[in-house]
């Protein structure tokens, strides 16, 4: 059987990180979503990125909060740090881990950011006057 040398080489230390990482992403992506921020509703909590550490003692949670402003967002993270350690328990439960990894919740305000950005493009926009010539 001959080996296709067009394909990488794979090994199972590169592809675990990944894996892992996305396995806990969507564990507690459903734990979020069947314990939800009791004080907010109508904002939207969800997990954006999970990266671990190589030995999974620890977990940087990256978390986006959409609406509610402010107060929202710091509300949305209390909450997450006073369910972090029962996330925990439920995470080693749930995945078996050797290690479960302790979680450190981060705002992740990437999106918002990138609104932002879009909001000022379309402002930028509409007060640019049209020019009257038309060049060709």
């Amino acid at each position: 059987m001959r080996r296709d040398s067009t394909l990488p080489e794979r090994s199972g230390k590169i592809d675990r990180m990944p894996r892992v990482n996305e396995l806990v992403k969507r564990e507690l992506a459903g734990l979020l979503e069947r314990d939800p921020v009791p004080e907010l509703s109508g904002v939207l909590v969800s997990v954006t990125e999970v990266r671990c550490s190589i030995d999974l003692r620890n977990a940087a949670v990256s978390v986006s909060v959409f609406g509610g402003g402010v107060p929202a967002r710091e509300t949305a993270m209390h909450h997450l740090n006073k369910m972090r350690p029962d996330w925990q328990h439920k995470l080693a439960k749930n995945l078996g881990f050797k290690h479960t990894p302790v979680l450190v919740f981060d705002l992740d305000d990437r999106q918002a950011a990138g609104d932002r950005v879009l909001e000022l493009l379309r402002e930028q926009e509409a007060h640019r006057e049209p020019s009257g010539e038309n060049r060709e």
